[in-house]
């Protein structure tokens, strides 16, 4: 298994556990939630059972119900109602013969994409709760795994649920996607012999999605994989963007309307300008959009280094919500392997780079060798000085410095000459003018390719390179 060693170790402490456990797993769809789960425990459940999207409760429990015959439950009936149906599988998690996980004994209980088991008007939730609370809290050979795409259910009714589940959780995981190390490791493992420049262009295109890299084919150039990918006439992805949004979230079209705008806006957008857009209505709607899909990794939240009272800057990170908007949504090119070298192609790759580098600060850190040291990342924009200046990411540190990186993409070393040195120190002395700040500013230079060794690269305290984001 590729990754994952920070799960996998919390799965084996369940393992090991000698007191009754309820795990919540939740992330985006396409991550591979389930496939974690089935590959750690070998399929060796007790029970497994996984709801289906878009069905209602008689459909769901039909459903459920299968799975208790799988699993030897005799009744031949379709229960009447999640009460009866979370007594039948208490009853036959309680049998001698009940199937145990072989290295631990412990009875496994793994319910998939429970979000859509709790249909409109059901008692799902009720009868849910008194299954744990009543039985399962107190089997100590229990563990009991829940998983879902559908982040903000498990994340308001499980995991900050302040009836039946409160504290009821013992642990729980949020999957993210892949690193580009990681990425590296399970394109190889497909047999994609990829250049280290290749792999950083799949994830500004894929993200660290396994689902979706699982697409590219070895026989095929990263071009080749894309149009054949999103752009042929039965491309795989061709309509996953819209498809991904009706799976995550009801009322998909809400988080929609958010993503378009948050895609034209290179920085981000405060909750007042996404308002003031006159596309997006103030409320607890759009409270819990903005939570869900920064709970799914499609954005983040950060608040500019200068205005921190004035409310937090959203920006959408998603490299796949991003290709998609730019290029298929609007249906502004036709393949990518025409489109590629062109200079909107190039326009393209320094932006989508940007996001790349923010989903890797955690490593930009440790190149810098402060991976212990507390700090804040967020973006900044003058707004006095002119010319203007905009800074790509601000690490801003405990111990009194704060890096300020500048992101390019060039597929060669890229050369600092007199006049962008200069833009390079404007951008500097704009920052700490207007926020005032006493702290220390180290300019810092993130590229693909590294630095051309010149005079003019002696401003920049420090210098970052494609390899070291893979660290």
């Amino acid at each position: 298994m590729v990754g994952r060693k920070e799960e996998i170790g919390i799965l084996e402490d369940l393992l090991n556990s000698k007191k009754p456990e309820f795990l919540a797993l939740y992330g985006r769809r396409r991550i591979g939630k389930t496939y974690l789960i089935k590959e750690f425990f070998n399929d060796s459940f007790s029970f497994y059972a996984t709801g289906v999207q878009n069905c209602n409760t008689k459909q769901q429990l039909r459903v459920f119900k299968e799975s208790l015959e799988k699993y030897g439950d005799r009744k031949k009936t379709i229960p009447k109602d999640w009460f009866e149906a979370f007594s039948r599988l208490e009853k036959l998690l309680s049998d001698d013969n009940v199937n145990r996980e072989y290295r631990s004994g412990k009875r496994i209980v793994f319910l998939d994409e429970l979000p859509w088991m709790d249909t409109a008007r059901s008692d799902f939730k009720s009868a849910f709760d008194y299954f744990w609370n009543s039985w399962g809290s107190s089997q100590k050979d229990l563990l009991l795994i829940i998983c879902g795409s559908a982040t903000s259910w498990i994340i308001n009714n499980i995991v900050k649920d302040t009836g039946g589940f409160y504290n009821r959780l013992t642990r729980q995981i949020r999957l993210m996607p892949f690193t580009l190390s990681e990425c590296e490791e399970f394109l190889e493992d497909n047999g994609l012999k990829y250049t280290r420049k290749q792999v950083v262009e799949s994830y500004m295109i894929f993200g660290g999605v396994p689902y979706y890299l699982s697409y590219l084919k070895p026989q095929h150039s990263l071009a080749q994989n894309v149009d054949m990918i999103f752009f042929n006439e039965n491309s795989p992805l061709k309509y996953e963007f819209p498809q991904m949004f009706n799976a995550l979230f009801r009322n998909s079209d809400n988080y929609l309307v958010i993503v378009r705008e948050l895609a034209g806006k290179q920085y981000g957008m405060t909750r007042t300008e996404l308002i003031d857009s006159g596309n997006v209505a103030d409320g607890k709607t759009l409270t819990r959009c903005l939570e869900d899909l920064e709970q799914c990794g499609f954005i983040r939240r950060y608040h500019n280094f200068s205005s921190k009272k004035n409310g937090a800057h959203y920006q959408l990170i998603d490299p796949m919500c991003l290709f998609y908007l730019t290029f298929i949504d609007k249906g502004t090119i036709g393949s990518w392997m025409d489109h590629i070298k062109t200079p909107a192609y190039y326009s393209w790759c320094g932006l989508a780079f940007e996001k790349v580098c923010l989903l890797h600060t955690k490593q930009i850190k440790q190149k810098l060798g402060i991976s212990g040291v507390s700090s804040n990342e967020s973006a900044w924009e003058s707004k006095k000085t002119k010319p203007g200046a905009q800074i790509d990411l601000l690490i801003d540190r405990k111990d009194d410095v704060i890096n300020v990186c500048e992101i390019k993409y060039s597929q060669e070393p890229f050369s600092i000459d007199a006049e962008y040195e200069k833009k390079l120190i404007h951008k500097v002395e704009a920052l700490r003018t207007e926020t005032g700040t006493k702290k220390a500013l180290w300019l810092t230079m993130v590229t693909f390719s590294g630095l051309s060794d010149n005079q003019y690269k002696n401003c920049v305290v420090s210098e970052l390179a494609g390899d070291d984001l893979f660290q």
